[in-house]
């Protein structure tokens, strides 16, 4: 199993699951659910969660959202058909989904107030058991200007500049050692002096300038997950940001460094959060992630 890509593996026997009507040329609607959670509870705005981290800090989270591109179905004979997604260009445009858990509330007021817990796409109609998919955007749509993309890609709340490309991940939280302050903005774009924040993107983009595309990342930093089992009738996609803090001091914040892990590279408070996701870091090769599971 490669980790840079790791993948979270049902070990429950497969059901299949029909999808459409035997029809060779039609296609049937298919959506994709998620939950966010922190340590098994459900995502809300201005909820405080205990037990964080190394320290048993408490959180409060401000932000969470994440993109989610190139979906698959997986068939009863182990191969990956895509989920050809709705382009409502709201929440969906080419292949990619912004997942939105925040509802613009409380200590979320930063949001926006639509939340989006699913991804809605048309797929052969065929016999299938598993999904597959991507946390992160492709590189082909990742650098360019949000302000005349369309939706969700216009998101400036998610997006670094046009050389790093979007933010994948979007979490913010206070913390019991670092409360969220608003007077003095982080000059890393973590949207506040204090708390703790975790945005996952691409980095060691090679390109001019923060306004010039790149041609390519050194690290891309996208997560490919696949289930072997999973029906989306009754299955939901679990994304639990409790996991990933599990093994990270969130208290602190490593002197001159963004706040929390931005995914920079020779930050000492990003190796527990990027193994948590499964992504080699700092040399350190990436663990199974711990993100998403299915329930």
């Amino acid at each position: 199993m490669k980790f840079n890509k790791a993948l979270s593996i049902t070990s429950i026997a497969a059901v299949v699951f029909c999808v459409g009507p035997a029809m060779a040329n039609a296609h049937s609607e298919t959506e994709i659910r998620f939950a966010g959670q922190v340590n098994g509870q459900p995502f809300e705005c201005g909820k405080s969660y205990t037990n964080i981290g190394t320290t048993n800090s408490t959180i409060t989270p401000s932000d969470f959202r994440m993109f989610i591109s190139d979906v698959h179905l997986i068939d009863a004979k182990g191969n990956a058909v895509a989920l050809e997604l709705i382009q409502d260009k709201t929440w969906q445009v080419a292949n990619v989904a912004l997942i939105d858990f925040e509802d613009g509330t409380s200590h979320c007021r930063n949001g926006t107030g639509p939340v989006n817990l699913a991804v809605r796409g048309t797929v052969a109609p065929g016999e299938y058991k598993g999904i597959e998919f991507t946390l992160g955007v492709p590189f082909d749509l990742n650098h360019g200007n949000p302000t005349i993309a369309p939706a969700p890609l216009s998101s400036t709340a998610m997006f670094w500049n046009w050389q790093a490309g979007y933010k994948f991940l979007k979490f913010d939280t206070a913390t019991s050692g670092r409360p969220l302050t608003t007077d003095a903005p982080d000059r890393q774009g973590g949207g506040s002096a204090s708390g703790f924040s975790v945005h996952l993107g691409s980095t060691g983009c090679a390109s001019e300038s923060r306004t010039t595309p790149p041609s390519s990342c050194k690290n891309p930093n996208r997560v490919t997950v696949r289930f072997d089992s999973f029906d989306p009738a009754k299955d939901v996609v679990i994304a639990d940001i409790g996991a990933v803090l599990a093994n990270a001091n969130v208290d602190v914040n490593a002197p001159e460094t963004p706040v929390g892990c931005m995914s920079f590279p020779n930050d000492p408070d990003c190796p527990p959060i990027m193994r948590a996701f499964g992504l080699p870091y700092g040399g350190q090769p990436g663990g199974v992630q711990q993100f998403f599971r299915k329930q």
